[in-house]
């Protein structure tokens, strides 16, 4: 499960936010935000990670675009609130939630009943995945079984960390944490570790697209959940009613297809 990082983080992002400015986008002046602003003209603030490929990530243009930026623009658009994107990473996007600096948070983050209790409150499920292992492509691992005694990679604070936890005694691995998925997988291709555990999405972009020397091993994935968007703060309630409502409008008239098909094919 991916760490609350502590309130004393909150100071620092004053800082991190203004200068965050340059890498979002979508914001008060985008296509979404010409509609009708909610309440008093708000604009909201919606934090994100930073490379969460397809969902979150920078183009070779060096725009922020994914899955969770189209779908928070098309939302947007949808219900007519202005709204700011910050990608801030994970643990930065949380603590900056918790502190009052963003008002809500989008980044392929999985609803768990643990979250809940920790005071996540979460939308209706926008995209349901796995978590499963990859491997180095010539590697001889073929399952759980051949991990006893091995090192495996995992993204500190993720789905794909807590089913490694789950897996690591039965199997007798250890595991090796590290803050952004591109150095997990640099982990395994350098031999620092032997397999590592991502969101099978997210995995299967990342090889696809970066010509990663890597494969997902079959019938390694677990059963999954949905992602969601999330307030920390039940002030902000109006954003999740407007998400979850332009959420049920993208899907009905095809919009939210389109997206997922953009990136996903």
């Amino acid at each position: 499960m991916k760490k609350v990082l502590s309130l004393l983080m909150a100071a620092s992002l004053a800082l991190g936010l203004a200068a965050c400015g340059g890498n979002s986008s979508n914001e008060a002046n985008s296509d979404a935000a010409n509609g009708s602003a909610s309440g008093d003209g708000k604009t909201w603030v919606i934090a994100s990670d930073t490379v969460f490929k397809p969902f979150e990530y920078t183009d070779a243009s060096g725009n922020f675009v994914g899955i969770d930026v189209d779908i928070v623009a098309a939302i947007a658009e949808d219900q007519g609130f202005q709204y700011e994107m910050k990608s801030l990473g994970w643990d930065a996007a949380i603590a900056a939630c918790q502190s009052g600096q963003a008002d809500g948070m989008i980044a392929g983050a999985s609803i768990t009943d643990e979250r809940k209790e920790s005071g996540w409150i979460f939308s209706d499920g926008y995209y349901q995945t796995t978590q499963t292992m990859t491997v180095a492509e010539d590697s001889d691992i073929t399952g759980f079984e051949d991990l006893s005694g091995k090192t495996v990679a995992v993204k500190t604070g993720t789905q794909g960390a807590t089913y490694a936890e789950s897996l690591k005694d039965q199997y007798g691995f250890t595991i090796t944490y590290f803050e952004d998925s591109p150095t997990m997988y640099q982990a395994v291709l350098g031999g620092q570790a032997v397999a590592c555990f991502e969101d099978t999405p997210v995995m299967a972009a990342s090889i696809k697209d970066g010509g990663l020397a890597l494969k997902i091993l079959e019938d390694t994935a677990n059963e999954g959940q949905p992602y969601g968007f999330a307030i920390f703060n039940e002030d902000n309630q109006e954003l999740i009613d407007m998400f979850n409502a332009g959420l049920a409008n993208i899907k009905e008239n095809g919009k939210y297809d389109e997206i997922i098909a953009k990136y996903l094919g």
